[in-house]
């Protein structure tokens, strides 16, 4: 049996998860003291600035962040995937692995998902080498250090995690492989997953499912594996409020203000 195709999500779908996290970083903005018209610059991943000056990335939701979406011109410009020893270049290779006409992708899908799965299989040997795996992290999740914490709200808590031990954790602890054709009609080295404990962590794929979303570069990540990993290796280390906790060496920063 094929599995069941994910039906993408409306734009009244998206609209409201987009103000589901614009209601949650106010909630966690007014938690910590700021005012309502809070600081933010969320092209940046920075979705609150607090009163010392630092940035949180807040996360919320709970299956699937969205950590990513880029296009070609994306790792073009960007210089940190230029320089991250080939990642950007190889994430540029599986955008090309696509015609660049959606109705011609959707005339033969299997050319294009055969060219994909050389950069894809690359992608993963060069991510399972720590150093490089850590960079890519960074990038991806703190604007390579200009976000300083990762704050996430988790059974109506807002839990606050330093930038450092979040991609450190990561990296000691994920697996990096490519995806694996599981059922009939589906093809190998399709995606780059990072595993923990047997299970997906997070997705690196392309994102190809209408015109409006062709030739995207989709980072995904799974909220309740996420938390299982960071509350098992990172400690909790101080309660700034009923609402707010911190945890490993965000405490050494977090909260100066108060």
């Amino acid at each position: 049996m094929r599995p069941r195709k994910k039906r993408a999500l409306s734009s009244e779908d998206a609209r409201n998860i987009r103000q589901r996290g614009y209601d949650d970083a106010l909630e966690f903005a007014l938690s910590i003291g700021l005012s309502s018209d809070y600081k933010n610059d969320p092209h940046a991943k920075k979705d609150v600035i607090d009163l010392s000056g630092d940035a949180h990335s807040v996360k919320s939701g709970e299956k699937k962040w969205q950590i990513f979406l880029y296009r070609l011109e994306r790792f073009w410009s960007d210089d940190a995937f230029g320089t991250m020893n080939g990642i950007g270049d190889l994430l540029a290779e599986c955008i090309n692995a696509f015609p660049p006409a959606f109705a011609t992708y959707q005339r033969n899908k299997v050319v294009a998902k055969e060219r994909l799965r050389k950069p894809m299989r690359e992608l993963a040997d060069k991510l399972q080498e720590k150093r490089r795996l850590r960079a890519f992290l960074n990038k991806s999740l703190f604007n390579g250090g200009e976000v300083n914490y990762l704050t996430v709200k988790h059974d109506k808590i807002f839990h606050v995690f330093l930038n450092q031990d979040v991609v450190q954790v990561f990296s000691d602890n994920l697996e990096v492989c490519n995806s694996r054709a599981i059922s009939a009609g589906q093809m190998p080295e399709q995606k780059v997953l990072f595993r923990y404990n047997g299970e997906n962590l997070g997705e690196l794929e392309m994102r190809n499912d209408s015109p409006t979303h062709y030739r995207e570069v989709r980072f995904n990540m799974i909220k309740p594996k996420v938390m299982e990993l960071l509350f098992t290796k990172i400690p909790l280390a101080k309660t700034f409020s009923d609402k707010v906790l911190v945890y490993g060496d965000a405490s050494k920063r977090f909260g100066r203000w108060k």
